[in-house]
């Protein structure tokens, strides 16, 4: 049985982003196995799987944080190696991590020109231009997420989970060559409130074309913003179903195991026709 295919969505006949082969071993530890997946442009594609699945592992991969010990990573099809996080950032891959590695001591527009910096020159001398990076991440949050900030003189610490949450997004659409964002747990710790505007974020990232991958243990975010599902189960890619024709019982029959061959058969075969 082949549970690992790809598929031709109606807007594009090729993936922005794959990968083939994957195996990832941490010494004695397989953590992935044989892993194939695609992501096209203009869709969410959600992975989803208990811990321990290989989840992280393979998000990780995508980015070029982690090298994999087997199998290799496709840009429009093509065979491209990342050596770090930078590679990857450089070819239009960038991730949004749990955590979000916002920098509370600053500004919201200080954390989107993190490391990138934006300066003028005074007398001969460079100073950051501080008026330009709040000029042009007022923008960015505007334009590209529909989001305003009450105050972007704040220190970001003092901003909700969602605005938070908004600003880690940002730095990374503020890119113009992106065209594929994983986000890790993009809802987690948000209340209800937060929680759907961060998901009408992702909606809006697709609306945009990006490819968007997202790791969440909520299904129910799940079946509202993705438009397929990976499974993951034990390292192995176990399903790929498309999240209109398949039901939460039977993604959960995948991730747990439960899933007869036949219906798990049926639901990759059922993405694979589109």
């Amino acid at each position: 049985m082949t549970t690992n295919q790809s598929i031709v969505t109606d807007n594009v006949s090729r993936p922005v982003i794959s990968v083939r082969g994957l195996t990832k071993r941490f010494g004695g530890v397989v953590a992935l196995k044989d892993v194939d997946l695609d992501a096209y442009a203009g869709e969410v594609l959600a992975i989803v799987g208990d811990n321990g699945a290989g989840k992280s592992t393979l998000i990780k991969i995508l980015t070029g944080v982690y090298q994999p010990s087997e199998g290799h990573v496709e840009l429009d099809g093509q065979q491209f190696s990342m050596s770090n996080h930078s590679d990857a950032i450089a070819a239009g891959v960038d991730a949004v991590y749990q955590n979000l590695a916002i920098a509370d001591h600053l500004t919201p527009a200080q954390n989107l020109f993190l490391g990138s910096e934006l300066t003028r020159s005074i007398l001969g001398v460079k100073v950051l231009d501080n008026k330009r990076m709040k000029r042009e991440a007022t923008a960015t949050l505007k334009d590209r997420l529909g989001v305003t900030l009450g105050n972007m003189d704040v220190l970001t610490e003092s901003l909700s989970g969602g605005q938070r949450q908004a600003v880690a997004i940002a730095r990374a659409v503020r890119h113009e060559n992106l065209r594929v964002l994983v986000m890790d747990e993009p809802t987690a710790a948000l209340g209800p409130q937060e929680t759907a505007r961060t998901l009408q974020l992702i909606k809006t990232l697709r609306a945009q074309g990006l490819a968007v991958i997202v790791i969440s243990h909520s299904l129910d975010d799940v079946f509202e913003i993705s438009d397929r599902i990976h499974v993951q189960r034990r390292g192995r890619c176990v399903g790929v179903v498309e999240t209109k024709k398949t039901s939460n019982e039977e993604v959960l029959s995948l991730i747990v195991g439960t899933a007869t061959a036949t219906a798990t058969a049926t639901a990759t075969a059922t993405a694979t026709a589109g």
